[in-house]
């Protein structure tokens, strides 16, 4: 097997050939500090450690030694164990190209021995099927997720060779890769996995390998996909998106996390492919999923029974799944679409999504995770159940776990933050265009010359992005801002370039010289939000926003003797802010007598009993005091009441 060359530096998560933008590598873009620079070196300090140490401590890790022993073992954790590993190699190879983590890199060296040594001569790698003691092959198309974590062991493969330049990983996920294509090729098995994922996969390996049969064999699974080849259960076939053909789809069905990285793929194979209707019916498929299938926080997926979309505007807050892997597989869908369209609405998805699904994840010290994240908790987080290994047995428990049974969440945060370089900014061939504001430098290499921008940002403490030119070809050249669709009022100051900027993008072209600035001011105020009155589970709230974040009123913020039931805000007070903390007058709900034997009761029994100004908190920093109870949507005061 012959092995490709490309430099290091060209660590991209995505790389398309075409599209309307292209992304730049993670060296290109370095964070100093601020809202994302923090979470990237908590990243590299706490949370990525912390994950080894589980799949370590647990012996999931030791399911590839074992493997490679070729003696009789016990398989520990889940089916999908071996993904979990997969990711961590994706974030740590990220995370090596991002800041050179020498640390990280010797673990990541052992990772990818022990890997490589599983691995069976015909190319097959899973740690839990095929052998004498254990289940078929390719016996379990429903659970089994072997083609799932072939293909997060073929993503860490690209991303391994991306980020250092080794082939070590490369090679072994090119053999896995032509495994697959043999298997499920036009004469091999006429399946598909019941969790797509191989498919971005292989686009990613075609992209860095140029050998088209990888591509071709995405796009075979891509087809294939709604001819009913998975059985029907009790779910329906629309849990894993096989009910009808990708095409043939206006709207995102089933499990999330499913549906999210599958429609990732098809953006992928219809942009290799030149399939303009595949693309547009992605794009239609974002759109309606967008707004009628998505909650204010970005968060996708009302299901918890089988962690999947509800009907349009089913969407209540107490029962919102929100898996945090849906977050990460929403971002994967939405880059690609704005690679491809260079259309700014994906653009302000993902923000929206960083700020209140992947940001609110993690514990401030990077050692628990949320994995579902609610938008009302009726009760304080009691003891999670955990298993014999103190590992927490359900996802969708109420606080933040150190570790899961089911642990997809805390490695897809740690690749998504060790890779968030790249989601910045990206070039055509005008220039440069910003989608993502974080203080740090941004170089990019135009076909004119080196384009670099220092950006000196507090974002979303405030709302001021000042750029300042370090360097710029000679010849004219475009710089591209999104201003989001919440920013109406926002201005731009360029020098003798003065003027409002409209949601969308503001662009300012020219010849630029060192030290020249551009600033952008986006009104930073906080703001009410309400819901569609087709959301019935919400009618009669309301929620606050600031920014790109969702605010939260969390028990521990309210007046002794309040619960968080009796709270209504007075919408007619406005919102206060005061060193950047948000505040509301609430309203104290009173119910009368009959209220204690039975809850349905006459309007004249519940009446106003007292207010009281309370501090808000951005909701991915909820349940950091201690535990609490928090809701986002909060009933809105009505005179009738009082």
């Amino acid at each position: 097997m012959q092995s490709v060359n490309v430099p290091a530096a060209d660590a991209f998560p995505v790389a398309p050939s075409t599209g309307v933008l292209s992304p730049l590598p993670l060296p290109a873009v370095s964070l100093s500090g601020g809202f994302w620079g923090e979470r990237q070196e908590l990243n590299r300090a706490a949370i990525i450690p912390h994950a080894v140490s589980w799949v370590t401590r647990l012996d999931w890790l030791g399911n590839l030694e074992n493997a490679a022993a070729k003696e009789k073992y016990e398989h520990r954790g889940r089916e999908f164990a071996d993904s979990e590993i997969y990711k961590l190699i994706e974030a740590m190879s990220w995370e090596h190209a991002r800041s050179g983590e020498t640390d990280l890199s010797k673990v990541l060296d052992s990772f990818i021995d022990k890997l490589a040594k599983a691995q069976d001569p015909d190319g097959y790698l899973h740690t839990l099927f095929g052998r004498p003691w254990q289940q078929p092959r390719y016996s379990d198309f429903k659970w089994g997720h072997e083609l799932y974590c072939f293909g997060h062991l073929i993503q860490a493969a690209v991303a391994n060779y991306r980020a250092t330049g080794s082939t070590k990983l490369l090679d072994v996920g090119r053999k896995l890769g032509d495994h697959v294509c043999t298997m499920f090729g036009p004469d091999g098995l006429d399946k598909v996995c019941g969790h797509a994922e191989i498919e971005v996969a292989l686009v990613e390996l075609y992209r860095v390998t140029d050998e088209r049969h990888y591509l071709d064999q995405a796009k075979t699974f891509i087809e294939r996909r709604g001819t009913g080849t998975l059985p029907l259960f009790e779910f329906g076939r629309a849990y894993w998106q096989d009910d009808m053909p990708v095409r043939a789809a206006t709207v995102l069905r089933g499990h999330a996390v499913r549906a999210l990285y599958l429609a990732a793929g098809a953006v992928d194979v219809a942009v290799e492919t030149n399939d303009t209707e595949l693309l547009d019916a992605l794009k239609l498929q974002w759109q309606n999923t967008v707004a009628r299938r998505t909650y204010i926080t970005g968060g996708m997926g009302s299901h918890h029974m089988d962690e999947a979309y509800g009907e349009d505007f089913v969407l209540p807050p107490d029962r919102s799944y929100c898996e945090t892997c849906a977050g990460v597989a929403s971002i994967m869908f939405s880059w690609r679409l704005l690679l491809a369209t260079g259309d700014p609405q994906y653009a302000d998805l993902i923000e929206r999504t960083l700020y209140n699904i992947v940001a609110t994840s993690p514990s401030a010290d990077g050692r628990s995770f949320f994995y579902a994240n609610t938008l009302h908790q009726r009760t304080t987080a009691g003891e999670a159940p955990l298993n014999e290994d103190g590992v927490c047995i359900r996802g969708g428990s109420s606080g933040r776990e150190a570790w899961f049974e089911v642990s997809c969440c805390p490695p897809n945060v740690a690749r998504t933050l060790a890779s968030l370089s790249s989601y910045v900014a990206t070039t055509n061939a005008d220039g440069m265009q910003i989608h993502q504001y974080a203080a740090g430098r941004i170089r990019a290499e135009l076909a004119t010359g080196a384009l670099i921008l220092d950006v000196e940002t507090n974002y979303p403490a405030t709302g001021r992005i000042k750029l300042t030119v370090a360097d710029a070809p000679d010849t004219p050249v475009s710089i591209s801002l999104r201003v989001p669709a919440w920013a109406t009022g926002a201005t731009l100051d360029a020098g003798e370039d003065t003027r409002p900027a409209h949601p969308g993008t503001v662009t300012v072209t020219r010849a630029f010289r060192p030290g020249q600035q551009i600033t952008l001011d986006l009104p930073m105020n906080p703001r009410f939000s309400w819901p569609d009155d087709r959301i019935d589970a919400v009618r009669g709230c309301v929620a606050i926003e600031r920014g790109p974040e969702v605010f939260a009123l969390e028990s521990i913020d309210l007046p002794s003797g309040w619960e968080l039931s009796d709270a209504q805000i007075d919408t007619t007070a406005g919102l206060g802010e005061q060193d950047g903390t948000v505040t509301v007058r609430l309203v104290r709900l009173h119910r009368g007598e009959s209220s204690l034997a039975w809850p349905f009761i006459s309007q004249d029994e519940a009446v106003a009993a007292g207010s009281a100004q309370a501090a808000l908190v951005p909701y991915h920093s909820w349940a950091e005091r201690g535990s609490s109870t928090m809701r986002i949507w909060i009933p809105a005061h009505t005179q009738d009441t009082a």
